[in-house]
């Protein structure tokens, strides 16, 4: 059979393409796709105000997004003034209250949100009018008033006080304070103390001075023509007075001249949080951001980056770890940071510096560096689907003096990035020998081996709020033991022979969580009898132990009280456990002398059977237990429970906290103690555990 012509033509082009492919290379990547962004107008009213328009008419629906363009504030011992101030301006106007501003807002399905540096606004289109009409209210005639302050300061003082035990949030104070300074705005700690110093003045003052149109930027999107915004902003803005604004400066903080090593301790942590840092130098229009950029994510951008890559799947001691390098007009971060077991703390760190070096001193793979490209690229792509990325865009080039195609151009630059760039990135701003590395964890299990990454062999210890402080300065006065701090405390409270005269307790307590409302009772009786209700309306969980056995109810379900839990519950259902800590086999460990809510207490650790570790802090002038924490563990991980107690009261002859506060993870509660009652002869059917 002969093949025609044809056909053979086809045998030989085909034979020609296969025999020209090499499929052991990966192709060359494609030049950069050409980025079409959508157009946006703009125009600037008399009084100063730079309005940016980008028409979205797919929706009927408009945003718009008023910023403050001010330089960052240093708030000093008033810290947080600036944020109420924000949010204050949402709590009323001087013709509408909170409620009817809420009211008018929800009644046309509409979302107004306000901040310290702006207002944001958005409605259907036909309610355009309506909705600048509140905005423009909120921002030309707020009211401030002393009652809605003193709520958001309850409010913030409250969510303070949550996360004063969480570590993340720990490191992130301590973060700021060790990168920047606490003379610098990104340095500043806000705290209980800074809040309750913020007067309604200070609020009004901040509005006074910084809300002027001159140095604000309105940002409009959607469905909308410029015609019409400009129409709305002359009719809402055009009469908000300009004025002078301060322009305010500071001091750049710059990286160590060699690595520092900073510890909070944390008794009860069974892993610690890491951090390794300093701040950089990078502003936001510097040619450096794009390639830093991909540099980073190679190293620990994304989940298949260096950092993870070695810290989780290589070594496990992470369930990850990340970087980040962030651009910024005043100053830039390098921060990597996750989390970590205590044994292997250091050994995570020396892991994470010697991939730091790595990307200084090898150069990566193409292949890596086209992922991460691919990756960007993407990122890009995606974000260009949302109408409001564009006025970002145009407020970005406006705010940080950016080139005008800036990002006509960005996947341009993107695709321009070579190793070579990538590792000039890397020497340029990756500096493991000139980092701040901060570990928030057990001191007792992390400290020593801490030292090996400081040239001169040197922790430096710091508290919660970013204050440093010499663990040995504070020696325990002599004479002072475990004992005779737990025998101070039963003196302080009463004493023992009036302890000893309970033969059963029943306390009933109310708080708040999470806007739903609890009331717990406990019941204790001789020797070792327990009973706990605790009810938040849709939920309610029991705890019955009659000294031998017991079991906890919750949703339906019981579950019987088994191993080590089961020794725990002993002591906890024992009156008088404070005396008996030799009869449960508990170690007590008086270890020193720390700060709780500013005052001395000695701390003493306690190990128990259960293998627990348990630590308290003892007023040292008055006796008094004011805090407790245990490390949990649970199926969502490795948490740390805080109780703190105050408020300490006379119950016949006898004193008890009235004020509980506990902390586990992110979740709080404020638990305040009703009654007590004591020795009412409670039968022992309320124990019964069968």
């Amino acid at each position: 059979m002969k093949l025609n012509k044809i056909t053979i033509l086809l045998l030989l082009l085909t034979s020609f393409a296969f025999a020209q492919v090499d499929r052991s290379k990966m192709p060359e990547p494609g030049p950069a796709p050409k980025i079409e962004l959508g157009n946006y107008q703009s125009f600037q009213l008399d009084n100063g105000l730079k309005v940016i328009v980008v028409e979205n008419h797919k929706v009927p629906k408009v945003t718009f997004r008023l910023i403050i363009n001010r330089d960052p504030i240093l708030e000093g011992k008033n810290a947080g003034y600036i944020e109420l101030s924000g949010e204050l301006l949402r709590t009323g106007t001087q013709t509408k209250t909170k409620d009817e501003i809420d009211e008018a807002v929800d009644f046309i399905g509409a979302t107004l949100n306000t901040s310290s540096t702006g207002v944001t606004a958005s409605a259907l289109t036909q309610y355009t009018d309506k909705i600048l009409s509140i905005m423009s209210d909120i921002v030309l005639h707020p009211k401030f008033q002393q009652k809605e302050l003193d709520k958001l300061k309850k409010q913030i003082i409250s969510s303070l006080q949550a996360a004063k035990n969480d570590p993340s949030s720990i490191a992130e104070n301590v973060r700021k304070a060790l990168y920047y300074g606490k003379d610098h705005p990104y340095g500043e700690i806000m705290t209980e103390q800074t809040v309750k110093n913020i007067t309604l003045k200070m609020c009004r003052d901040y509005y006074n001075t910084y809300f002027k149109p001159n140095i604000s930027y309105l940002a409009v999107v959607g469905d909308i023509t410029p015609e019409k915004a400009k129409e709305y902003a002359e009719k809402y803005f055009g009469s908000w007075q300009k004025g002078d604004v301060p322009h305010l400066k500071y001091k750049t903080p710059k990286a160590p001249l060699i690595t520092k090593v900073a510890l909070v301790d944390r008794p009860s942590a069974v892993q610690s949080v890491v951090h390794i840092g300093y701040p950089i130098k990078l502003p936001k229009n510097s040619p450096d951001v794009i390639p830093a950029t991909v540099m980073n994510n190679i190293l620990g951008g994304n989940f298949s980056s260096m950092l993870n890559l070695s810290l989780r799947e290589k070594h496990a001691f992470t369930y990850g770890a990340h970087s980040r390098i962030a651009s910024d007009k005043l100053v830039g971060l390098f921060d990597a940071s996750w989390e970590a077991r205590n044994p292997v703390t250091d050994s995570s760190i020396t892991a994470a510096l010697k991939e730091m070096k790595k990307i200084r001193t090898e150069k990566i793979s193409e292949d890596e560096l086209n992922s991460v490209k691919e990756y960007m690229t993407g990122s890009f792509a995606r974000a260009l689907e949302n109408p409001e990325t564009i006025a970002n865009f145009a407020l970005n080039i406006e705010r940080y003096n950016l080139p005008k195609d800036y990002y006509q151009n960005y996947l341009k630059n993107l695709n321009a990035v070579t190793v070579a760039d990538v590792q000039r990135m890397a020497r340029q701003y990756v500096k493991p020998n000139n980092a701040y590395i901060l570990v928030v964890g057990n001191a007792a299990e992390v400290a020593k081996k801490l030292k090996k990454f400081s040239l001169i062999g040197k922790v430096n210890y710091y508290d919660t709020y970013g204050n440093k402080y010499n663990p040995s300065l504070k020696k325990l006065p002599k004479g002072i033991t475990a004992q005779t701090v737990l025998d101070n405390y039963v003196k302080a409270i009463g004493g023992k022979d009036k302890l000893l005269s309970i033969k059963d307790k029943t306390t009933k307590m109310s708080g708040e969580v999470q806007g739903m409302k609890i009331s717990m009772t406990i019941s204790q009786k001789e020797p070792n009898k327990y009973y706990q209700f605790m009810d938040a309306g849709v939920f309610q969980q029991k705890t019955v132990f009659d000294g031998n056995k017991g079991y906890s109810e919750a949703m339906g379900q019981r579950k019987a009280i088994e191993g080590d839990k089961l020794k725990m519950m002993k002591m906890q259902a024992d009156i008088h456990s404070i005396i008996n800590y030799d009869k449960y086999g508990i170690k007590v460990k008086l270890t020193g002398l720390e700060k709780v809510n500013n005052e001395d207490a000695y701390k003493m650790e306690l190990e128990t059977p259960w293998n627990t570790k348990m630590t308290q802090y003892f007023s040292v002038k008055t006796g008094l237990l004011l805090k407790q924490t245990t490390p949990i563990s649970t199926p969502q991980g490795a948490f740390t429970q805080t109780i703190n107690f105050s408020d300490y009261r006379d119950v016949n002859g006898l004193k008890f906290p009235f004020k509980i506060e506990q902390q586990m993870g992110p979740q709080s509660i404020t638990l305040k103690v009703d009654s007590i009652e004591l020795n009412k002869g409670l039968s022992d059917d309320l124990f019964k555990a069968d």
